[in-house]
């Protein structure tokens, strides 16, 4: 593709890093490289935050319907691009094009709630014991947000963090993965075609994520983190932001129970888990990563799961029929390799998949064969640590009591799912696991209008539904007396 490296955008201009350092964005598929990035570091960050914070002082006071207006036309041209933005994620980030299509259009959905949820920005008036008092609220812009997100769902997730804050009248300083920069760059010229103002959103490319973090932590200008990635990294990064108080919301990692109860249908249960867990190549965090079956279904399920699984194609994203791209690089392949070597020598049977492959025509390096353990047991590694990666690891239940234990002893809390034909079974489960969303008989609990987040090691705050512009805000009392 050959795309230039100024991919640092500074109150509204696209720049080179101040260093002149750049670096290569490939496409794990093929090793293709697709073009160069700027190399971003503590200097660009500075820029940023002074860019942000000036134009924190007029967009912050622009009206909801100025600012719901600049979102609607960004989701427009969403639409108009849907298709140039979907190969480029397919190519940057590998996941097959249909996925990709999805991703794009998930994307646009919260750039068109937030252009409403702009315009419900509200307070209230409350009684007060004096009859010469008056109390009122307003909510404000908390200032200048920093917004670190990931490379598995590399638009969706930028959308899912500056919508919100361009609506709720924040300016932001964005920090993308920096594995996907290129369609990081195509997403802000979204907002910059729609007639944001120079300075409502800059951005620092970069491989140096330890330097920009700090830098942007480090500012008392900076006044809130929003970051989806890994739970040590998230803990790190709240660690270091409480000097300054900043807010914080942070979407850290998963470990999902799926739970098949006796009164399922076992054939539509492992139908649902697999497509949900072969999601993205098993790359998202609400992927189940523990999947408990109850025994009298077990050999039914199993059967299914199986044959789903041997027919997923493996191979390039753009390629017809593919519906299983590269992990993200050699360290995701080491880790499944390691989970399922763990996995065979304290016994569990590898029905299907279980190596690394290779996929003609392909110099890429990171495909692994979709997977199925069965017969895993809590002693095995993939039953305590997050797999992110194309791996279903089943186990059989007898108990409810003993399989809620099992799905609440970890330390996350962001998915789970629950198959079950009976009402009183779903909603006694539900309450019972200690998760901050539950799919019951649904693979696909989201949605721009719905909150998510998780509890525990999992996060902090919601993103999406009317609670996702409210990171956004603070609170202002006003007493007037009269």
């Amino acid at each position: 593709m050959g795309i230039e490296a100024s991919t640092i955008l500074i109150d509204g201009v696209w720049r080179p890093s101040r260093s002149g350092a750049t670096f290569p964005v490939t496409d794990p598929a093929s090793a293709e490289v697709l073009g160069h990035a700027s190399d971003g570091d503590a200097q660009d960050v500075q820029d940023a935050i002074v860019s942000a914070s000036t134009a924190f002082e007029t967009w912050s006071r622009t009206t909801a319907y100025e600012r719901a207006a600049v979102l609607t036309r960004a989701h427009r041209l969403l639409l108009e691009r849907h298709e140039e933005l979907a190969r480029l994620l397919t190519r940057e980030q590998g996941k097959p094009l249909r996925a990709a299509r999805t991703e794009v259009t998930y994307a646009g959905d919260f750039l068109a709630w937030f252009a409403e949820e702009a315009k419900r920005i509200s307070g209230v008036t409350i009684p007060s014991a004096r009859a010469d008092q008056r109390f009122l609220t307003m909510r404000q812009p908390v200032g200048v947000v920093a917004a670190i997100t990931p490379w598995n769902y590399p638009i969706s997730m930028i959308t899912r963090k500056l919508a919100p804050a361009v609506a709720a009248g924040c300016t932001a300083i964005l920090k993308p993965a920096a594995q996907t920069p290129l369609l990081a760059v195509e997403t802000l010229k979204l907002f910059l075609d729609a007639g944001l103002p120079a300075g409502v959103i800059n951005m620092v490319t970069s491989r140096r994520a330890a330097e920009v973090g700090d830098a942007l932590l480090e500012s008392p200008e900076v006044r809130k983190l929003t970051f989806t990635g890994s739970t040590a990294i998230g803990k790190m990064l709240v660690q270091k932001a409480a000097p300054t108080l900043k807010r914080v919301s942070v979407e850290l990692g998963g470990h999902a129970p799926f739970i098949v109860f006796p009164d399922a249908d076992p054939e539509h249960a492992a139908k649902g888990a697999a497509l949900v867990k072969f999601l993205n190549t098993g790359q998202a965090c609400i992927s189940p990563n523990r999947i408990y079956v109850h025994r009298s279904l077990y050999d039914a399920f199993l059967e299914t799961l199986e044959k789903r699984v041997r027919a997923l194609k493996v191979g390039q994203g753009e390629q017809e029929g593919v519906s299983i791209g590269p992990l993200i690089d050699d360290r995701a392949v080491a880790k499944m390799e390691e989970q399922v070597s763990d996995a065979r020598d304290k016994g569990a049977r590898v029905l299907v998949g279980g190596d690394r492959v290779a996929v003609d025509g392909l110099a890429g390096t990171t495909f692994y064969a979709p997977t199925v353990l069965a017969d895993v047991t809590p002693e095995m590694l993939i039953s305590v640590e997050e797999t992110f990666g194309p791996i279903a690891a089943v186990t059989p239940f007898d108990d409810e009591d003993e399989v809620i234990r099992r799905a609440n002893d970890t330390e996350y809390g962001l998915a789970a799912y629950v198959y079950t034909r009976d009402l009183s079974t779903a909603i006694r489960v539900t309450e019972r696991l200690k998760f901050g969303m539950v799919g019951v008989n649904d693979i696909n609990p989201t949605s721009a209008a719905a909150p998510f987040g998780g509890v525990k090691s999992s996060g902090l705050g919601r993103e999406g539904g009317y609670e996702g512009i409210d990171e956004y805000l603070d609170t202002k009392l006003v007493g007037i007396a009269i």
